[in-house]
């Protein structure tokens, strides 16, 4: 009579497997969302950093004044605007969509002229934050040549 191993799992050692599972995941997942949001609050500072930085390169390529202004009422996280006025005509350099579940707190609009240097009197900052107890709030300054800078930080 030749015997055969048996193959496979049994029910207690399936159970135990399972078990060990759901609760690495039960303590993975909060500090998991945590990440999404950081990543989020990362992300929408990079996308509000490089717009900064075209709207500075755009206004001494067109040696004109080039805008960035909030999508709605002063709203950031609804996304933003790039634009120039061309002879009377206002042009679109670049849209930027909302940003959801995100806070930026910003000023009404952030000119350039065609110095690269911004028309405001005081430099403009921005802080991005999201809700989360662990989620690090990120700040960009514009200094008054322009350039800005970004910093995880609250401002």
């Amino acid at each position: 009579m030749i015997l055969r191993a048996n193959r496979g799992f049994t029910l207690p050692e399936l159970l135990i497997v399972i078990t060990v599972a759901g609760v690495m995941l039960a303590a993975g997942v909060p500090s998991f969302v945590e990440f999404i949001k950081n990543q989020r609050v990362k992300t929408a500072s990079f996308d509000l950093f490089s717009s900064l930085v075209v709207a500075r390169s755009e206004a001494i390529t067109r040696n004109t004044s080039v805008t960035i202004t909030p999508a709605s009422s002063a709203n950031w996280g609804n996304g933003w605007t790039i634009t120039y006025d061309s002879g009377g005509t206002t042009l679109t350099i670049r849209d930027q969509a909302a940003m959801p579940n995100i806070t930026i707190t910003g000023p009404t609009n952030v000119v350039y002229r065609g110095s690269g240097r911004l028309t405001n009197a005081a430099a403009p900052q921005f802080q991005l934050s999201a809700t989360g107890s662990t989620v690090t709030t990120r700040c960009i300054n514009v200094d008054l040549s322009g350039r800005p800078v970004t910093k995880a930080t609250a401002c």
